[in-house]
């Protein structure tokens, strides 16, 4: 009956029409809103558009069709992303706006943009309404907000009902401003910093809105199109598709981050290894950016609503300079707004500073002393220029992977620990020739392309160049290269797996110039030797260690219209598990250790502690109430941290604040020439494990 009604909509009225006749009774815009209404696609545009219609249709991985199931999802996801928590439109824009809901099929085959840019400019519209009446709360009535009442927020409103009118949008709004209000009235802030700094981030927003062009109306409809196909299929502007770095993977050039947009916020995804962002150690996966200031005492600059280019246009600067960044750590919990300033000098990732880089972990196996070599590899890299100017010693992951090997052999090493946490991928040739090393002459991973060929990477070296005992440490940030290395050691039975979840993204990208603009498109899928996909599950490993993020919030899994797991054929004929009959011990063993390892159980109770606080679906409004909500959850932050500092023989801490920020205590010290390997509780516990099972195997060997 829905699907029906929808199609009969095609023939009614345009919403162009009906927009424009709601708006004439109902609107008062201030005089440069008008402009508005004169954006409209341009010629190139178009264009543009069929170009991307066409090449998702013959190239894209799964090439779905475009039909009425398509502009249904096309449609959803417009609206999330330009009303992601139901606080601009109201049921009668919704009511309005669906009659396209079956038609953008059609519409986007005929290069007819203009539906998407009216629904864009009623989102302009509204936002302007709630810009205007929040900076006239803050301005006539910021001394009526009461914080004695029993009023609650809700958190969540992704699935709420539409507001019913703006009298709804309003106190919704209302309640918006008074937790604002409240979260800087509790960080310490006056009444009048409050005011000036709230007033000051809704002026900024509303000049922001003045300046929408064309292009961005553009970019943002035909992006809700590109990604009901897949997460990475996404269009770039001209102005976007001029900075690689940043827009293919959206890196900051000057501090090394990975970020990307989450409603009203910029988050970081990963830390760019050996960047300095990840030297820096405060910045950590799924923190928020509030406002970027300029050197050491220039003024912060709000940030919280802008587009991700223009934050990153802050955020990048020459070599040497200062940036300030303040945050809400990802560790507060998704419902604690609480924020910190940290600060961070620019400089370039260096090449030689991504090297893989060894050392040697010295630990007691029931008395008897256990040397286990430890080579930590940050990316799969590759100096390709060096490469095609044809000098002998240019560097790549595998060339320095070899002398590492060749000297920790040298040390008479009894095990092997590869280290890729961290590790967002790389060089695909860099994983495949990686591989060779432990395997020797054999098939690394395949690639099914959208035509159904399946591709078969392998080495053909004689033999492996070690042989000995090992394992691979990953984490949930283990991704691409990381997960095609990891996968194959786990296929082969080369080495036990350990650590955390894998990242999940297997799937191959391809960038495709258009008349106006680039498209970035899925193309391919890497499978294991196995057959198995890395696509969303990643690698599971044979011993999990608890994770020091959230994969709910981090990780293929956590995107929108992700591709599925599957399998194919596999490529070599799987034999029997050697390690099969010692899991189930190695498992006991290390939980029988993580459980009295102080590092362990910070760890996993902190994360345990994130997830609760997630789970809440409202926040109350009485200051009394949210005071009391604050302190009991920083104590109990306190308790986790001075419970491990004990254990340790640390300093207690007498509170958590910005001087002595909660870390994670497993925290990467490697450039800090002072640290050990001893002091990273993961890679001791990875030694361990592998010590486990060479006491294992010596015991079944004599019997």
């Amino acid at each position: 009956m829905i699907a029906s009604a929808a199609r009969l909509a095609k023939t009614r009225t345009p919403l162009r029409t009906a927009l424009t006749l709601a708006l004439a009774g109902c609107l008062s815009l201030p005089a440069w809103g008008a402009a508005w209404q004169d954006l409209k696609p341009t010629r190139e545009q178009q264009l543009a558009s069929l170009n991307v219609v066409e090449l998702l249709r013959r190239y894209h991985y799964n090439k779905p069709p475009l039909d009425d199931s398509r502009s249904s999802k096309i449609y959803d996801s417009y609206l999330k992303l330009l009303d992601p928590n139901r606080s601009y439109f109201t049921a009668a824009d919704i009511e309005q706006f669906d009659t396209y809901r079956l038609r953008f099929d059609e519409l986007l085959q005929q290069a007819d943009l203009q539906p998407g840019f009216d629904i864009y400019i009623r989102h302009l519209e509204r936002l302007t309404e709630r810009l205007n009446f929040a900076i006239n709360q803050l301005e006539n009535h910021f001394d009526s907000f009461d914080f004695d009442s029993e009023a609650v927020l809700q958190l969540d409103r992704e699935e709420a009902p539409w507001a019913k009118n703006t009298a709804e949008l309003d106190e919704l709004w209302r309640l918006r401003l008074k937790d604002e209000i409240l979260r800087l009235k509790l960080a310490g802030k006056d009444a009048k910093g409050i005011q000036e700094l709230l007033l000051k981030r809704y002026k900024n927003q509303l000049k922001r809105l003045n300046q929408t062009r064309d292009e961005d109306i553009f970019q943002a409809y035909i992006n809700a199109f590109a990604m009901t196909y897949d997460p990475h299929t996404q269009y770039l502007s001209p102005d976007n598709a001029e900075n690689f770095d940043i827009n293919m993977s959206l890196s900051l050039e000057g501090i090394g981050a990975v970020l990307q947009t989450d409603s009203d916020y910029v988050k970081v995804v990963r830390l760019v290894p050996a960047g300095p962002a990840d030297k820096g150690k405060q910045l950590q996966p799924a923190d928020r950016i509030v406002s970027v200031g300029q050197g050491d005492k220039g003024e912060l600059t709000d940030v919280i609503g802008w587009r991700l280019d223009e934050v990153v246009k802050l955020i990048r600067g020459p070599k040497g300079s200062t940036v300030r960044l303040e945050i809400i750590p990802s560790a507060n919990g998704a419902n604690d707004l609480s924020t910190k300033v940290i600060q961070i000098t620019r400089d370039a990732v260096k090449l030689e500073e991504q090297a893989a880089k060894k050392s040697i972990l010295n630990l007691t196996d029931n008395g008897k002393p256990v040397k286990v070599g430890v080579i930590e590899i940050p990316a799969f890299y590759m100096d390709f220029k060096a490469y095609r100017e044809g000098k002998s010693d240019y560097k790549s992951t595998t060339r320095d992977v070899k002398r590492l090997l060749k000297e920790l052999e040298a040390e008479k090493i009894d095990g092997l620990v590869i280290d890729l946490r961290n590790n967002g991928g790389g060089s695909l040739q860099e994983a495949n020739e990686l591989t060779g090393l432990f395997i020797g002459q054999g098939p690394t991973v395949l690639v099914r392309n959208s035509d159904g060929r399946v591709d078969v990477l392998s080495d053909d070296r004689s033999k492996p160049m070690y042989q000995g005992p090992m394992a691979v440490l990953v984490n949930r940030l283990s991704a691409s290269a990381s997960e095609i290395f990891a996968g194959a050691m786990q296929d082969y039975h080369r080495a036990l797996i350990l650590g955390g979840q894998t990242f999940g993204k297997g799937t191959v990208q391809t960038v495709q110039p258009l008349n106006h603009g680039e498209l970035k498109l899925t193309l391919a899928k890497f499978y294991r030797v196995s057959g198995k996909s890395t696509q969303h599950q990643g690698v599971i490993p044979d011993v999990s260690y608890p994770s020091i993020v959230d994969v709910k919030e981090i990780g293929e899994s956590a995107l929108p219209e992700a591709l599925p797991y599957d399998s194919i054929r596999p490529a070599i004929n799987v034999s029997k598990n050697p390690y099969a009959p010692y899991l189930q011990q190695l498992q006991d063993r290390h939980l029988l250790r993580a459980a009295n390892d102080p590092d362990f159980v910070f760890t996993r109770d902190s994360l345990q502690l994130a997830q609760k606080l997630a789970k809440e679906t409202t926040l109350t409004l009485n200051e009394k109430g949210r005071r009391a909500y604050k302190e009991a959850i920083e104590q109990q932050r306190l308790v986790l941290e001075n419970a491990r500092r004990k254990a340790k023989g640390e300093e207690l801490l007498s509170k958590i604040d910005d001087e002595d920020p909660l870390e994670e205590a497993v925290a990467d010290d490697s450039d800090d020439p002072h640290s050990k390997p001893e002091d990273d509780a993961f890679l001791v516990e990875s030694g361990r494990i592998l010590a486990d099972y060479l006491t294992l195997q010596q015991r079944v060997a004599k019997h």
